[in-house]
């Protein structure tokens, strides 16, 4: 081999040992994002029953008019994504889409009061939905959430029919876009998580009770019903609270003051 065949391999060796240096500086930086976004991720030990989570909203903070507890468990669970399929009718498609979170208004036959509450999955100890499900697909986690698995859910919506608060929703069209840490699809049943996944990351907060202490109202508070020196159990013992449909007996997660 000739003196500048010699120089010209080598230079190749150079320019390919540099070129693997820039790529592994650039993929280092991915790599170590990916280890912190893991050590950030899903919860690496069982869930234990030595919390209850759970809320209590305050109707007399919740104002009249206010979307902002809807919008931003819409955006948060990437409910916001829906589209209208194309020729339906809006007022079908108004029936039909995922809501997890609804506002909705009581008033006292008696005295008139009208309150206003936003109105989601009860998170109940004895949950019928969980209770008539047949493939155990709605379940309860061991911390007291209500979830859905949708890999089991085959759309029967027996726990639609036995949730006495209409707050579980049907996914009529193929879903299109979809957040990682919400996954949804056609045929499944899915409600409020107490967004589970922020939970299962360590950050004890809930999207709608966050968005309705930016818009100044304080109405929602979530915490753990089982800590007797947390904000929730201090709040719950300040001021009487009440289930939606106590009648029932089904202990919910989610209480309400004011009403």
């Amino acid at each position: 081999m000739s003196q500048q065949s010699d120089k010209v391999n080598q230079g190749r060796r150079d320019f390919l040992g540099t070129a693997a240096g820039v790529s592994a500086a650039s993929v280092a930086p991915g790599l170590i994002l990916h280890k912190l976004a893991q050590a950030a991720g899903p919860r690496q030990e069982p869930v234990s029953d030595q919390h209850r989570w759970g809320l209590l909203i305050d109707t007399s903070k919740c104002a009249d008019g206010c979307s902002a507890c809807v919008e931003a468990c819409d955006h948060e669970n990437g409910l916001n994504l829906q589209s209208e399929p194309l020729g339906d009718d809006p007022e079908k498609w108004d029936n039909q889409r995922a809501i997890w979170i609804r506002k909705v208004k009581l008033q006292d036959n008696v005295s008139g009061h009208v309150s206003n509450l936003p109105l989601m999955c009860q998170h109940c100890e004895h949950p019928p939905c969980v209770d008539v499900c047949p493939t155990g697909a709605s379940f309860k986690r061991a911390d007291g959430i209500v979830m859905v698995d949708r890999h089991t859910c085959i759309g029967c919506r027996y726990c639609m029919m036995a949730c006495p608060y209409k707050a579980r929703s049907f996914i009529h069209e193929q879903v299109e876009q979809k957040l990682t840490r919400a996954p949804r699809g056609k045929g499944c049943v899915e409600s409020c998580t107490l967004c589970m996944h922020r939970l299962d990351a360590g950050d004890i907060s809930t999207a709608c009770a966050d968005a309705c202490a930016a818009e100044g109202h304080h109405a929602i508070l979530f915490g753990d019903l089982k800590d007797d020196n947390g904000p929730l159990r201090k709040a719950l013992s300040q001021q009487p609270s009440h289930q939606l449909r106590e009648d029932l007996a089904l202990n919910t997660g989610v209480r309400y003051a004011g009403i």
